[in-house]
């Protein structure tokens, strides 16, 4: 395994780049079950145009790498609300990309419910109408809920829904290869449309797809669109060391960040990658105050929106939406077996283990899941010191800002901590490229075929 604490086996990955990699994950009303609630919060802001807009423009002007809308594919009376009322994803990145020039456009869609042909024409067509801006957040599927949906007898098992994800990516990336860089000749004297010997068909025939290609749409000025993914599972942090080029993860201490770090990086390496050329960006929601005594004021404001009933569902959902109802709150929470780790695997495990090792009952942990007090906390110097131990210390290649509540909290992160990071000379001072992989220091992919040439 790599030594990541020293940064000499991977030729220092992270301070190579010294400046902090940020995407900021616009989720209507933000992340806590109750943000609707707060008095700031726009309560239809996950079906509002002018909202997103408004919030991609500032992250624009704050100079973040990329903007992010997640997606699911089946909800209950229990879903966040968030999730019972918001834009089918691709569609606002298309209107997103008419009204932003330099800010990458990233969003959720599922391998498991949907067919790679159709999936690498959309996200190439915004990454064409977005001069390469564009970033797939690749999921299979947690909520075995989604197959009632798709007209399907069951949701495939943990592990085969990335079997699935790693043939449909192999897949994808091949159609998206479909074009030489220099195909399209155009030349109206000539009357050559394009140069035959430069398109290519796939001819896939696997275990799970048949797909024949080409695509129909050629490579953008990016070569190919940003591959995301946030698997935590054994079988998602090999799926993501293999084809993604950032990972968004969720660890709660600086320790457990830079054991996957360490983790995925190495595995990276193991698929012939260099660890350059995957960024790991931890989920960051400050709540940030002028002093300690505002930011616990603010922390409190936003756990008095929680009532335990809405507490309890959200936990549920990472239990297949496991009605929690004929269980005491006051007793330690229940052992639950295996129940629902074909969904949400490795957020499941981690819940039990904490339930476990800290003796939680229901309540404590459905209100400490709801409302989990951030590692990034306190004053703006604060939340900066922070962020840069975790970054210089091998824990991160940047952040995901993902605020407890929209837009105060994205607001308070621009405002307040983002001047003293750039003081700091971690952040830029504005944009050096013109594409999302550029401006993430991430090289364009080469075409297979033109390779092959070389």
């Amino acid at each position: 395994m790599l030594d990541i604490a020293n940064l000499s086996d991977i030729g220092e990955v992270m301070t190579s780049k010294n400046m902090m990699r940020i995407g900021a994950f616009l989720a209507g009303t933000g992340s806590n079950m109750a943000s609707w609630r707060h008095p700031n919060a726009v309560a239809d802001g996950a079906i509002s145009l002018e909202y997103y807009r408004d919030l991609t423009h500032r992250a624009e002007e704050a100079l973040l790498d990329f903007v992010f809308f997640g997606d699911g594919l089946y909800i209950s009376e229990k879903s966040h609300p968030n999730f019972l009322n918001r834009f089918e994803p691709l569609t606002l990145l298309a209107a997103l990309s008419m009204e932003t020039t330099h800010i990458g456009l990233a969003a959720t869609l599922s391998t498991t419910y949907s067919e790679p042909f159709t999936v690498a024409r959309q996200f190439a067509s915004i990454d064409h109408i977005s001069n390469g801006r564009a970033g797939w957040n690749i999921v299979t599927s947690p909520l075995e809920g989604s197959a009632l949906n798709y007209s399907k007898p069951e949701h495939p098992k943990h592990d085969l829904r990335y079997e699935i994800a790693d043939e449909y990516l192999e897949v994808t990336k091949g159609l998206w290869d479909s074009w030489e860089d220099d195909a399209f000749i155009r030349s109206k004297e000539e009357g050559v449309f394009f140069d035959r010997s430069k398109m290519h068909r796939l001819n896939h025939m696997g275990k799970h797809y048949s797909v024949q290609g080409p695509l129909n749409i050629s490579r953008s000025q990016q070569g190919r669109p940003l591959l995301i993914q946030a698997g935590s599972s054994e079988a998602g942090k090999e799926f993501a060391s293999k084809h993604a080029d950032v990972i968004f993860t969720g660890q709660a201490s600086i320790e457990d960040a830079r054991l996957f770090y360490q983790d995925v990086k190495s595995r990276a390496v193991s698929h012939g990658r260099s660890p350059d050329d995957i960024l790991i960006l931890p989920g960051c929601a400050p709540v940030i105050g002028d002093t300690p005594i505002i930011a616990e004021s603010k922390y409190q404001e936003i756990t008095n929106l929680v009532d335990i009933e809405d507490a309890v569902n959200y936990l549920g959902r990472y239990f297949n939406d496991m009605d929690f109802s004929s269980y005491n709150l006051d007793e330690p929470f229940p052992e639950l077996g295996d129940f629902a780790r074909n969904g949400w695997e490795s957020a499941t495990d981690r819940l039990k283990k904490l339930a476990m090792e800290e003796n939680l009952t229901l309540r404590e942990l459905a209100l400490k899941t709801t409302t989990p007090k951030p590692a990034f906390f306190g004053t703006p110097t604060q939340v900066a010191d922070t962020m840069q131990e975790w970054f210089q210390t091998g824990a991160c290649d940047g952040y995901m800002l993902n605020a407890a509540v929209l837009p105060d909290g994205f607001n308070d992160f621009v405002n307040l901590v983002l001047p003293e990071l750039k003081e700091r000379g971690l952040f830029r001072e504005s944009y050096q490229a013109n594409t999302l992989r550029g401006n993430l220091g991430l090289p364009i992919p080469s075409n297979r075929y033109s390779k092959e040439l070389e």
